[in-house]
Order: C-alpha cells, then structure tokens, then sequence
C-alpha cells in the first residue's frame, strides 16, 4: 500500500521523472505476457502502481491532500497483496474500425482470460471489481484484472512450475502461452 508520504510533490517529480520513467520502463520489462496477437497483461507492483499515481497527479496538476488521497485510494486496490497478481489487460488494435468490430466480439474476454501453474488447475481472473469497463454491447480495450492464487499454486510457484497463460474465448483463437523464466521469477517474487 502506497501512502501520500511515499510520493513525491509535483514540483520534485518533475526534477527526477525523467530517470524514474527509465527505471519503471525497465523495471515492467519482465512483467509483461503477450497473448497471441492484441492481448497483453502487464502485471502491477507497487512501484508500477506508484508511477501511475505520479504520472496522474502531474497530468492532472493535483496537489491538494484530498485529491492525492483520492488517486491513492483509486490506485492502491491495483497493488497485488502477496497471494495474487493483479495487471492490466489491454486489449489492442491499431485500427479504429477494427478494433470498434473485434471489441464486439470479445465480449466477455475480461473473463476468459486464465492462468495455469505448472500442471495445476487453471485459475480464472476476477475482472474490473468495484467497476464496469465494459457494457452489454462491447468489452473495453483495457481492463483491470486479479488472478487469486491458491496454496498449492503459491508451492509450486516457489518449487520452480511453469506459469502458462490462455484465452478461452471463441473470438480469439491463440495458443497458450508459458512465460520467459525472467517473467517468471518476477512473477514469483510478487507473492508473499
């Protein structure tokens, strides 16, 4: 959990953003898994999760306590909490009309979008909690999702099993995936 003391005020965030960009840049390298073509997960930890808060407070030129609060009590639900991961789900088409037609289809996808440890049972996302993204017409093209870990996941984690990702979602047809073992070791270092 971030707090306003683990923040910077906006006028020494502008002095550092520079080299703190590069270091969250990095830093998300190995939290990324990219499923088939237009899906990628980007796994948040606290210091993702304290970039955002950052980057929204300087766009938006808050610097009164109520409204920092405000993006802390917003954001900080994104922090994984040690028996979790939790990312963003983007969902991306470069073309407009594309992407308008294929968000359509996918309806649901938010949902659809599992995990695997090793040769355990797959574990399916709890998406967007405490907001709608989507609507009874077209899924959005970013999601917010957590995936609740199970003991025996958490022990095989530690034991060095494969983490795979897949969709099962009849408009997006791709294999699963099974990530790098630099994603993996991050994965795993995110739980408690």
């Amino acid at each position: 959990m971030l707090l306003r003391s683990d923040l910077w005020s906006l006028e020494d965030y502008s002095e550092i953003r520079s080299t703190f960009r590069k270091e969250v840049l990095a830093h998300k390298q190995h939290r990324r898994v990219q499923i088939g073509d237009a899906m990628q997960l980007i796994f948040e930890d606290r210091l993702t999760i304290k970039y955002q808060i950052q980057e929204m407070l300087r766009i938006e030129k808050i610097f009164e306590a109520e409204g920092i609060q405000q993006e802390l009590d917003a954001y900080n639900p994104l922090i994984p909490d040690g028996d979790n991961w939790k990312c963003t789900l983007l969902i991306q088409y470069q073309d407009v009309r594309e992407r308008q037609g294929r968000l359509k289809e996918l309806l649901g996808v938010e949902d659809k979008v599992w995990l695997q440890v090793g040769d355990g049972k797959r574990v399916w996302p709890i998406a967007d909690e405490d907001m709608e993204r989507a609507n009874e017409n077209k899924t959005a093209a970013v999601h917010f999702i957590r995936y609740p870990l199970m003991l025996e996941d958490i022990t095989a984690l530690k034991s060095g099993a494969a983490i795979t990702f897949g969709v099962e979602h009849a408009a997006y047809l791709c294999s699963p995936v099974q990530v790098a073992e630099a994603v993996r070791l991050t994965l795993v270092s995110d739980i408690g």
